[in-house]
């Protein structure tokens, strides 16, 4: 009896069949992949190169017609000496160090009570969970709402404690504490993304491991210092990889609870580089800003994973 694909590769044009035959995985592969390398050119690597020219420039996008003069590196010293630059810069910096402290000290605390099995474990881990799922806009006027003066329950419970009138005090007003407002939120928000990178670390160890070292008589406090922060670690590196760069870069929630007041005292890199750029208008001092933001960020974070990969060696 005649095989019946045989008769199909008999009937198909010699040409056709190596036209097939000499398309390669390799070729399907590009055809594939050449429009996603295409379309991440024109969205990341043309604006960074555009902004790297505009700022050696004096350009304004609100008047297209001036005239563009070459100001060279102008724009940069401008920015490195100013002072302004450099306060707004610590203020980041005391916003990105505490909120990165205080997530990866309770997210790891809550990741450890998480990971010992007891009822209700699930449901307390779903509502922990919540709030990084909310849009940081909602989170922004939700705790706007909170800080309220006349009508805030932050106020209230400020006053049971301390017994400080509740309507003579403001978290987000002159002489309160602004900065620490938005690391409040922060840390609300997103220390259960540090606590479920934990806990991924924590259940990725190895039962056998606390096995033998209960063989040797080794204490709980012993197993937790040489068994469990050792080999989460690496974990709780990356997350702090994970929120330092994207602190670094936070604007929507921070505008949303201050605008970057009171004053500037809450007026961080990213806000100052936005009112650089779309309410004073000087892009081209705007684009070194943020070529210095940018380089600052990705050298700060080479430097850290180089880090990173050596714990993971050991």
């Amino acid at each position: 009896m005649t095989n019946p694909i045989d008769i199909a590769a008999k009937a198909t044009p010699a040409p056709v069949a190596r036209r097939v035959r000499g398309l390669s995985d390799r070729a399907i592969a590009w055809i594939f992949v050449t429009p996603t390398i295409f379309l991440l050119l024109a969205i990341n690597i043309f604006p960074l190169i555009w902004t790297v020219r505009l700022s050696f420039t004096n350009y304004a996008a609100n008047r297209p017609g001036r005239e563009v003069e070459w100001v060279g590196l102008r724009n940069y010293t401008r920015i490195l000496t100013d002072a302004g630059t450099w306060e707004n810069m610590q203020t980041t910096a005391h916003f990105l160090i505490w909120t990165i402290v205080l997530q990866v000290v309770i997210g790891f605390t809550l990741a450890w009570l998480i990971n010992r099995k007891f009822k209700g474990n699930d449901l307390l881990t779903t509502l922990i969970v919540i709030p990084m799922m909310l849009s940081p806009a909602v989170v922004g006027n939700f705790w706007t709402f909170l800080y309220q003066p006349q009508i805030g329950l932050f106020n209230y419970v400020v006053e049971l404690v301390t017994g400080t009138p509740a309507s003579s005090f403001s978290m987000l007003g002159p002489g309160g504490l602004a900065k620490w407002s938005i690391i409040i939120v922060d840390t609300w928000m997103w220390t259960p993304f540090v606590m479920l990178i934990c806990l991924a670390g924590l259940r990725s160890i190895p039962d056998y491991i606390y096995e033998a070292a209960e063989v040797d008589r080794a204490s709980k406090w012993r197993q937790f210092w040489t068994i469990t922060v050792p080999m989460v670690l690496p974990f709780l590196m990356l997350a702090v990889l994970f929120r330092g760069i994207e602190n670094f870069k936070m604007f929507d929630m921070v505008v949303l609870l201050t605008g970057g007041g009171p004053g500037n005292e809450t007026l961080l890199a990213s806000i100052d580089l936005k009112r650089e750029a779309f309410e004073k208008w000087r892009t081209g001092y705007s684009s070194a800003y943020a070529i210095i933001l940018f380089v600052t960020v990705f050298g700060l974070a080479s430097i850290y994973v180089k880090a990173l990969n050596k714990v993971k060696e050991r």
